[in-house]
């Protein structure tokens, strides 16, 4: 039985091509590609990659300084967050709420919208396993290839799983019995036409969105199509601690907003949603609001 893509560079000792995490005594991270022959420069010193190729991963390498490092490959996590940027990349802590609650299995038929970097289709292409299908689309042919080659570094070359196409999903997407739908976009109420098309019944849209305006108008756009369920919404902060003996307290800074998540799940086709039955506050909606809930959600009641 064969190894999943990507499986082979996460174990065993150093090789050529792997890439390293150093981290030296203050906690700073520094991440390279080993190849024979090179050193590795930093203002504390030099070692070269030769030290570290064959070497069980966690040694230990000092520079010509005297200065102590930690070798380990990076996480994904890690990687994400130093790989080259052509947009903003989706932060880990936004991708695992995302590779939770939108319920990504191995397998699944995922269809992703705004590749950016490249951040999530990586975790995606890792959930989903060689038997997957995640098709991706991309508007910008720049952020495309930004993305091809930060996905192809990271799995040491092609996924099987992977399909990516550059322009917009509102007018390529010909994917059906698709399992899950994830938007990272300007806009993703333009897509709900396709999306509900697209999507089985029970299946997920996720939509990752930075700002209150964008929120809104999605989850209203999704209330008004009548093919999902009621929308979820929600964000997610970080806060680290420092833990040194007796001095335990949350540390200074914290990862806060980076942007909003919503899922909402498909229908069976010809069924409309239940009717809410939470009152709106007065005044939620605009006096010329004649969409779902217009009556102040009275309706069932």
């Amino acid at each position: 039985m064969s190894e999943p893509t990507g499986a082979a560079r996460r174990r065993g000792p150093f090789k050529v091509g792997d890439q390293v995490q150093l981290t030296d005594p203050k906690g700073r991270h520094y991440t390279f590609t080993l190849e024979d022959g090179k050193n590795f420069h930093t203002h504390k010193g030099s070692f070269p990659h030769d030290e570290l190729i064959g070497a069980p991963e966690g040694s230990v390498v000092r520079t010509t300084g005297n200065v102590a490092y930690l070798a380990l490959r990076p996480l994904l996590p890690d990687y994400v967050l130093s790989m080259p940027r052509g947009a903003a990349v989706v932060y880990p802590k936004d991708a695992g709420q995302i590779l939770a609650f939108a319920d990504i299995f191995p397998g699944a038929r995922v269809v992703e919208a705004g590749v950016g970097s490249g951040s999530l289709s990586s975790f995606l292409l890792r959930a989903i396993g060689d038997e997957g299908m995640l098709h991706s689309y991309e508007r910008r042919e720049d952020f495309a290839e930004i993305a091809k080659g930060n996905v192809e570094r990271y799995f040491g070359g092609p996924h099987p799983a992977w399909q990516l196409t550059v322009g917009d999903l509102q007018d390529n997407l010909t994917d059906g019995d698709v399992d899950r739908v994830i938007l990272d976009m300007l806009a993703p109420w333009e897509c709900l036409d396709v999306v509900k098309k697209a999507l089985v019944p029970g299946g997920i849209l996720c939509c990752y969105v930075a700002t209150t305006t964008q929120l809104a108008r999605t989850v209203e756009s999704i209330r008004e199509i009548g093919c999902f369920n009621e929308p979820t919404s929600w964000e997610s902060m970080i806060r680290n601690w420092h833990v040194e003996g007796l001095a335990v307290r949350p540390d200074h800074r914290m990862i806060g907003h980076t942007g909003f998540l919503l899922t909402a799940r498909r229908l069976a086709d010809g069924v409309e949603p239940p009717m809410r039955r939470r009152r709106p506050a007065k005044g939620a909606y605009g006096e010329d609001y004649d969409g779902p809930n217009a009556d102040g959600g009275n309706r069932g009641r």
